[in-house]
């Protein structure tokens, strides 16, 4: 026998689809992170993000930059510290978001142009309010732009963050032992 079901309740379940974040999980070989994007922070930064995931860039990437205390970065290299080839332009910077660089919040890496983030994010391990938008004037200023959260997985972060590290050829903090993407699955891109 068939329930009725409310126009309210298929009303809440409808807006409850359409406002649900887009969500990431990262399966590393040291357990799985989960990410909620916030796309209407920071929409060229999530839809580049999701671009990548979607089309298998971030697979069989590293966590290649780990300082304990600091951040955890990826997504960029292979085990042999071979940058991989991206697939998408960079970014203008959308530091200016009102979002800021707090314990597990997610960022985009970048060079010291502001406006140079392409596919390389980091992990924030503390609150690093240095790392925030400050001044659009100078470049020191822009910040790095937030544009998600670990929602699950931050024992497996902070797990990565204890990893030995070393240099390898002219990078430093490089874990000693590979922390590897192994797989990308997008669990709403919403």
């Amino acid at each position: 026998m068939l329930k009725k079901v409310s126009t309210l309740t298929v009303g809440l379940l409808a807006a409850m689809t359409v406002w649900a974040a887009p969500t990431v999980e990262f399966t590393t070989n040291m357990g799985k992170i989960t990410l909620e994007l916030f796309p209407e922070k920071a929409p060229k930064t999530v839809e580049m993000f999701l671009y990548n995931a979607k089309h298998g860039f971030y697979e069989a990437t590293i966590f290649h930059r780990v300082i304990d205390g600091f951040m955890i970065q990826g997504g960029g290299f292979s085990r042999a510290m071979e940058e991989k080839k991206t697939l998408t332009p960079t970014l203008q910077n959308e530091a200016t978001n009102g979002l800021t660089n707090d314990r597990g919040t997610v960022a985009m890496a970048r060079t010291q142009d502001p406006h140079s983030a392409r596919v390389q994010f980091f992990v924030n391990l503390k609150n690093n309010d240095f790392l925030n938008h400050k001044s659009t004037g100078d470049p020191r200023g822009w910040g790095y732009a937030v544009f998600g959260k670990v929602t699950q997985g931050m024992d497996v972060v902070d797990k990565i963050a204890k990893v030995p590290t070393g240099n390898a050829g002219y990078y430093e903090n490089v874990p000693t032992t590979p922390v590897v993407i192994q797989n990308v699955k997008i669990i709403s891109d919403k």
